[in-house]
């Protein structure tokens, strides 16, 4: 299914939020910011940035800004996706059509929008991975150098997701399965959750 068959499916699915998130895709398609599909969400987007994204969920449906820790927020009507842990996103929810002020959106929108035009964003400090070879997948690359070379030219978070998955067995039987499994997909130079993170 292509893209535009994936926005279209997402915004003519049956549910409580229908009227409400199209009628969000209506407001920011008045905009100069370009309809993607990432995230299995409508995600806009400008010269390849993304602004902000359009959620249904169970409970509630609203937008998410991806640097909306720099709106100014007079209203206050933005909450952190995750505190403590979530440092620029913020969303806007809803729980009812009436909730949904186009004008008042519509200001949050446009200055989100100038924000990535102004490029405004958190900086991501990323953390050096640290990968722990266990002692079964060390013999192993005596044995194969090839598995080696292989597993070292894999990023290091696909290193430690496959050093982490083989130790972490509590038998000794469970990591050498595990490795026996592992060692093809390391030859191939793919990572161990790669099928999962395909959208």
């Amino acid at each position: 299914m292509g893209k535009k068959e994936k926005l279209d499916a997402y915004f003519e699915t049956e549910s409580p939020w229908k009227s409400g998130i199209n009628r969000l895709r209506q407001l920011i398609s008045t905009t100069e910011l370009g309809e993607d599909w990432k995230w299995n969400f409508p995600t806009y987007t400008l010269n390849g940035k993304n602004v902000l994204a359009i959620a249904s969920h169970k409970t509630h449906f609203g937008i998410w800004f991806f640097q909306g820790v720099f709106l100014k927020d007079s209203e206050q009507l933005l909450r952190n996706a995750q505190e403590g842990k979530t440092k620029a996103m913020r969303s806007f929810y809803f729980t009812t059509l009436e909730q949904v002020d186009e004008k008042l959106i519509l200001e949050y929108i446009l200055e989100a929008i100038q924000n990535s035009r102004d490029g405004t964003h958190v900086k991501v400090q990323r953390s050096k991975i640290e990968v722990i070879i266990p002692s079964l997948l060390a013999t192993a690359f005596n044995e194969q150098a090839a598995l080696e070379g292989s597993f070292y030219r894999l990023t290091p978070g696909k290193q430690k997701e496959y050093a982490t998955h083989i130790a972490n067995a509590k038998k000794e039987a469970t990591r050498k399965r595990r490795l026996e499994k592992c060692i093809p997909m390391i030859l191939e130079g793919k990572g161990l959750n790669d099928k999962y993170k395909k959208c």
